[in-house]
């Protein structure tokens, strides 16, 4: 696994090695062949009548749970919808603000280190508020080919890489003049207990 190479995914062993260093930071991992199974798990972690609500995440679009959740064929609660129907700006920045301490906050992380870190950055903050503390119950999903060897190479990661594709994505989607780094979050540990779950899939998704 080359430092520079950011797309590419990682061999079995390097993948079950990542597991085992992520899950002995107090992080269950969930480990998938595919996208289907992805999810499949989050439809089994996420009882009806929960509140849910996601950060900006090309991975949940990609295994289908934004469709899912807009469809209402869930029995959830769809935070995000919620906050969209407020047409009054400042009362709709303030339920995103109390939304990052939802029920259960469904997001993807930038990198993942072979160490067992997991690496995330946000222009605009949609993901990160959450991850630290605020959410009760966090549930992300990560394509393999974003394990790097360590910590600085998933830091190298973010910077080389997905920040390029991501503000791409943005100007594209909004009509923005692109994005920016912004702030990061680094997890290092998990301090309380069947808090936060990794579904790590062995495809490539997201950026």
């Amino acid at each position: 696994m080359k430092n520079n190479n950011w797309s590419t995914l990682p061999t079995e062993k390097i993948i079950q090695e990542t597991k085992e260093a992520i899950s002995s930071r107090g992080i269950e991992v969930v480990l998938v062949d595919n996208k289907e199974q992805a999810l499949k798990k989050i439809k089994e972690l996420i009882p009806k009548g929960a509140e849910v609500m996601t950060g900006s995440s090309t991975t949940l679009q990609e295994i289908g749970f934004s469709e899912y959740l807009k469809s209402g064929e869930h029995g959830w609660i769809n935070v995000h919808e919620k906050i969209l129907t407020e047409k009054d700006m400042a009362k709709q920045m303030d339920l995103r603000r109390k939304a990052a301490s939802t029920d259960y906050f469904l997001g993807s992380v930038n990198a993942i280190a072979k160490t067992g870190e997991l690496v995330a950055c946000d222009g605009s903050g949609s993901r990160v508020t959450a991850y630290p503390f605020a959410a009760k119950k966090l549930i992300l999903v990560a394509g393999t080919q974003k394990i790097t060897p360590h910590l600085e190479a998933a830091m190298r990661r973010v910077k080389e890489y997905a920040f390029s594709l991501e503000n791409e994505r943005v100007k594209k989607a909004y009509g923005m003049p692109g994005t920016t780094l912004g702030k990061w979050v680094i997890i290092e540990r998990e301090v309380m207990p069947n808090r936060t779950v990794l579904i790590l899939v062995k495809q490539k998704l997201g950026f």
